[in-house]
């Protein structure tokens, strides 16, 4: 389950007997490598103390839609976004019914219709109210809006019934929650994926490079290695951990990394999200450049362009479907279009760097794709692992297409 590594779980929990479980779970989940939070009803307080969840998750728990400490930042929104996967855990008839009909009148239910990632839910009821005409009705309005439900099982009930409606144990909630990062949409392809910056060396001691952290390429690996690719990511000199199941090959230059990118070829798809230099200097000083001593002269650089990795690799005769990223800092629309043509993309990726909340180094993105009838498409500010996850599905879904 190293699939469940870095994820960030927000974990709802209702107001059952079954609540109890749910500390178990928190311990399971964190022992994947997953991030936890949790939302907890009013109601879900009476089985278990936010103080042992807190305890447990690492951070405090939320109770409260109008907490003002957290509204003064729209914190269900934040919430909303921060998440990769909503589990709700357990999820009684009330629950169900209320997220059946959009309503938002506690943070849980908020949050549920605020959010962009997977929502599960794990239901846990007496067996008659789960065999409910008005419980199954809503299950399938549930289910036919795409949320996933794990159980339930069947069993002895603490009332003493017998039959379903029992929370599943810990253990295959966690399995079943990693479940939900394994599609294998791109089962057995090749992706070849750059990441990071470049650094074009102007003596042993400087260099020019660029602010970009490398996390949204490291995310967008994990996300396709999630989906059954062989993933091998080309980055420039960061410090991220590399994802499970991804072949990490680290450059230094925009040479290296063509380089290096040329080696993995071929590939079945290409996604270029490193920032690489345009330029880098002519000559490499042999030692460190020292100031002339009594002037006030500057330095000057003659700089060169650096070869264009994507426009290389996507004139090659072996050509993989060829996705794009552009970074801007105005006109995001029309240069990321110029970029497409120019270097024959299959799709490309626009992203506004100049906004300190979804550029470089920070945790969420907002992105814009473009294909080559200009058709765009937005996906909004998100986490930057469910970002990812959403590209995946969005490339995954055109290169098919393509390929019929």
């Amino acid at each position: 389950m190293q699939c469940l590594y870095r994820k960030r779980i927000l974990l709802g929990i209702g107001g059952g007997i079954a609540a109890y479980k749910t500390a178990e779970l928190v311990r399971r989940l964190r022992d994947q490598g997953a991030e936890v939070r949790v939302v907890m009803t009013h109601a879900a307080q009476e089985f278990i103390t936010p103080l042992t969840l807190q305890a447990l998750s690492g951070h405090p728990v939320h109770t409260s839609l109008l907490d003002p400490a957290a509204e003064a930042a729209m914190g269900h929104i934040e919430l909303a976004r921060w998440a990769d996967l909503v589990l709700i855990a357990p999820a009684t008839a009330d629950l169900l019914a209320r997220i059946a009909q959009g309503m938002a009148d506690d943070l849980l239910t908020t949050l549920v219709l605020a959010t962009k990632a997977s929502v599960a839910v794990a239901p846990a009821m007496n067996q008659a109210m789960w065999a409910n005409p008005a419980t199954q009705s809503n299950v399938q309005v549930l289910q036919q809006r795409g949320l996933h439900f794990f159980g339930p099982a069947s069993g002895q009930q603490a009332c003493g019934d017998v039959g379903p409606g029992r929370m599943l144990e810990p253990d295959a909630l966690v399995s079943a929650a990693a479940g939900c990062f394994q599609t294998g949409l791109l089962s057995g392809r090749h992706i070849l994926i750059t990441a990071g910056p470049t650094q074009e060396a102007i003596d042993p001691v400087r260099y020019i490079s660029n602010h970009s952290s490398g996390k949204m390429g490291f995310a967008l690996a994990e996300a396709a290695a999630e989906v059954g690719a062989r993933v091998t990511l080309v980055c420039g000199p960061v410090h991220l951990p590399t994802p499970d199941r991804v072949t990490r090959v680290d450059v230094l230059s925009a040479c290296d990394m063509l380089a290096a990118c040329e080696a993995a070829m071929p590939c079945d798809l290409l996604i270029a999200a490193a920032a690489v230099a345009d330029y880098r200097p002519e000559a490499i000083a042999p030692h460190k450049l020292k100031k002339n001593p009594g002037t006030e002269d500057g330095l000057v650089l003659q700089l060169v362009r650096n070869p264009d990795i994507l426009a290389t690799l996507s004139a090659r005769p072996d050509r993989p479907f060829c996705v794009g990223f552009a970074a801007e800092t105005q006109n995001l629309i029309a240069y990321a279009t110029r970029k497409l043509l120019d270097k024959n993309l299959d799709l490309i990726v626009a992203n506004d760097v100049a906004d300190p909340s979804i550029g470089f180094n920070s945790e969420d993105n907002s992105v814009t794709v473009i294909d080559p009838q200009q058709h765009s498409t937005r996906f909004s500010q998100a986490s930057k692992g469910l970002i990812a996850r959403q590209l995946i599905a969005f490339i995954a879904a055109r290169y098919h297409h393509l390929h019929i």
